[in-house]
């Protein structure tokens, strides 16, 4: 995840602000791209990725985990050119969503082995980490974050995080991610996220922050 552009509140669904809709098959390229631009220099990233190809791992990643799985769940939100991305895990059960197509969960599988090489059994031994460190209640999970820099500071990420973050508050709902910068930390507090967790990989080498947004009132229109 990357930290986005200046934040502004999200206090009515009908807030004006950039156009946002669920993303679509052909939104799957431009996923990749907007995430991959956003992230290329993250600590995440260089820690994750070995430096060999890193950049076209990064994309793959991001095609599978981000394009694929959000598309086919309808958890991706988007802007209109597709230069801010969001994608969620919903909850199990959440409405007008729907589960993980076995031939993407297989590719992601098959393929995360590749994509991180050397790397892999510390990407995945923290994954276990934070995923033991995830709220016991059902919650949207934050998976992927971010906003092509050319596009930054225009309102891009709350406008994309909008459709969640006010689906939760309207349901009553949790939301939670993990990030490894604190200036993701910074970013995520002005939405209502607060960090739950202190970690670090399981090679010590990157501090992991895990955030839990509580259900907001509304704010009237």
């Amino acid at each position: 995840m990357t930290q986005g552009p200046t934040i502004r509140r999200i206090d009515s669904p009908d807030e004006e602000g950039p156009d946002v809709r669920r993303a679509e098959q052909r939104d799957v390229p431009r996923i990749a791209a907007t995430l991959t631009v956003a992230l290329a220099d993250s600590r995440w990233t260089r820690w994750a990725l070995p430096d060999d190809g890193r950049m076209q791992r990064l994309t793959r990643l991001h095609e599978l985990d981000a394009g694929h799985r959000g598309v086919a769940t309808g958890t991706a939100w988007v802007t209109e050119d597709v230069d801010a991305v969001a994608v969620w895990e919903p909850p199990p059960g959440a409405g007008d969503t729907a589960p993980l197509q076995s031939d993407v969960r297989a590719a992601l599988e098959n393929e995360l082995p590749y994509l991180s090489a050397h790397r892999i059994s510390a990407v995945r031994d923290t994954g276990a980490l934070i995923t033991a460190a995830r709220p016991a209640e059902p919650h949207w999970w934050l998976l992927h974050l971010g906003v092509r820099p050319s596009s930054r500071r225009r309102g891009l990420a709350a406008a994309v995080l909008a459709p969640v973050l006010v689906r939760c508050d309207t349901d009553g709902t949790l939301a939670a991610t993990a990030v490894f910068g604190w200036a993701n930390v910074r970013f995520l507090r002005a939405f209502g996220f607060e960090v739950t967790a202190e970690l670090r990989t399981t090679d010590d080498e990157l501090p992991v922050w895990v955030l839990v947004r509580q259900p907001q009132p509304r704010f009237p229109g």
